[in-house]
């Protein structure tokens, strides 16, 4: 009999601690993450009562708002987006039926009001609650130009800050009117064209010789190069013993590195990483932040890491990995537009990586400012007189090489073209720049899907453009007889 009362005890006990255990782990341990669930309609159920914080830009211009309906027991507010389609990838939205996305849902804590928990308690006892308001980065003139430029192209356009990371920019076409996602969000879900989808963080594509910057950043930082290295741009060089091109077959003799890089040699390049070896690119690489999620205020489900991808995700050093083509952008290696701003910023930052910031500062209904978001130095990259070699080689590719289309009246701009051919004759079109060159304001990475020329040719107009509008220039500086003035790579 005591036996059986014993063991009667003993399951008791056992199935209380699993039940202890169980609303521990869903009470505690992962309230967050069941919190941030998108399929978790609770909180935001919740939060409907709650007049949302406003979310500016940074001139003040209203990007999302909140209307009121009904009264009392029955009252609730529901988002509204004033500008429309112009900031949908980074504002997101957030809807009951829908859920959230963008920096309503990264920041959706402090849009509620939760960032001081004290006055959270109160104001929920007072029945007075208000979410703060987010300023942030973004710049409307900025982005309009961005988006006007790209003229309907599938493609993105990233602009930053080089030393304090704040984004002015982020396009990602096509794009879509957050007001109409409670309504059409199955139609635009089903859409071909994948308007939800954030080019600008999410996509991954062949970076083309945009890439030839982060393996001279690697050579230069090493101590083994300088710009004035002398290398062969002999065309169908042996690269991992199987022959590599140069653009359209050009041949070349023995050049510099600054040569190489404004002229874009493709073979001078894989030969440079080649000498240098997986271990120093993957390092570099690593140091620039490929091969994990950007340091940006975005959800992470929202974030794509860019790097070496084989068929079951990223490769490391341990893999087999044909360095040299890695070196100017080929092989497996895809990156989103995000991660190419984070390469250009980082070489105008004299060699400092930044963590990229959409939010400034969070101001309560009062207006007291409840919190500022300050500059987050995330690492250095590469030694300041390495970058700064690397800004003159990017500037005569401006000046002479493919980039001349970047070229604004009175400003020098630092870039370079890229041209990832995807067959049929259909190219990925890149370029990333950034300006003035000695004292850098903003870097850019802009790309073009399904592009019908070079980088040169459809990309670098655009990044003209967008630094034409941050930096209140005109463009057209140079005379364009450099040696792709009509047309680059």
């Amino acid at each position: 009999m005591n036996r059986s009362i014993v063991h009667l005890f003993g399951l008791f006990t056992l199935l209380f601690a699993v039940l202890v255990v169980f609303t521990s782990r869903w009470a505690v341990l992962e309230a967050e993450s069941l919190e941030d669930n998108i399929a978790n309609r609770r909180p935001l159920l919740e939060q409907q009562r709650i007049p949302r914080g406003l979310i500016l830009a940074r001139d003040g211009t209203v990007m999302a708002d909140s209307r009121r309906l009904g009264t009392r027991e029955t009252r609730r507010f529901v988002r509204r987006y004033p500008t429309d389609s112009l900031f949908s990838h980074a504002i997101g939205y957030s809807f009951i039926d829908r859920g959230q996305s963008g920096l309503e849902q990264s920041h959706n804590d402090e849009l509620v009001g939760k960032g001081n928990e004290l006055a959270t308690i109160v104001d929920e006892l007072s029945g007075a609650r208000e979410g703060d308001n987010l300023r942030t980065t973004l710049d409307p003139k900025a982005q309009e130009a961005a988006r006007r430029a790209l003229g309907g192209r599938r493609g993105s356009v990233v602009a930053i800050e080089p030393d304090t990371g704040r984004v002015r920019a982020m396009v990602s076409v096509p794009d879509f009117d957050p007001n109409a996602v409670p309504e059409g969000f199955n139609q635009l879900n089903a859409d071909a064209s994948s308007p939800l989808f954030n080019r600008a963080t999410q996509a991954r594509y062949p970076p083309g010789s945009t890439f030839k910057v982060v393996t001279a950043a690697a050579a230069l930082d090493s101590g083994d190069f300088t710009p004035e290295t002398a290398v062969s741009g002999k065309n169908n060089k042996p690269i991992s013993a199987v022959p590599l091109q140069n653009f359209e077959g050009a041949e070349f003799g023995q050049v510099t590195l600054t040569e190489a890089l404004t002229k874009s040699i493709n073979t001078a390049w894989a030969e440079v990483g080649e000498r240098l070896g997986d271990s120093t690119m993957l390092r570099y690489m690593r140091r620039f932040g490929f091969g994990s999620e950007p340091p940006v205020d975005l959800p992470r489900n929202q974030l794509a890491p860019s790097g070496i991808y084989g068929e079951d995700g990223l490769l490391d050093a341990s893999d087999d990995i044909d360095i040299g083509r890695v070196s100017i952008g080929q092989e497996r290696l895809q990156v989103t537009p995000l991660q190419m701003a984070m390469v250009a910023s980082t070489i105008a930052n004299e060699g400092t990586l930044m963590a990229p910031v959409f939010a400034e500062r969070t101001i309560a209904p009062d207006g007291r400012v409840t919190d500022r978001y300050r500059p987050d130095r995330v690492r250095r990259v590469m030694g300041a007189d390495a970058a700064r070699g690397l800004t003159r080689m990017m500037t005569s590719v401006v000046e002479e090489g493919s980039g001349t289309a970047a070229q604004l009246q009175g400003v020098r701009v630092a870039g370079k073209t890229g041209t990832a051919e995807r067959g049929a004759g259909v190219n990925q079109a890149w370029f990333v720049a950034f300006a003035p060159v000695g004292n850098p304001k903003i870097a850019l990475a802009v790309t073009v899907e399904q592009a019908s020329g070079t980088g040169g040719e459809i990309a670098a107009p655009i990044a003209r453009r967008v630094l034409q509008v941050i930096l209140g220039t005109r463009g057209g500086g140079g005379s364009g007889s450099g040696p792709a003035a009509s047309g680059g790579f």
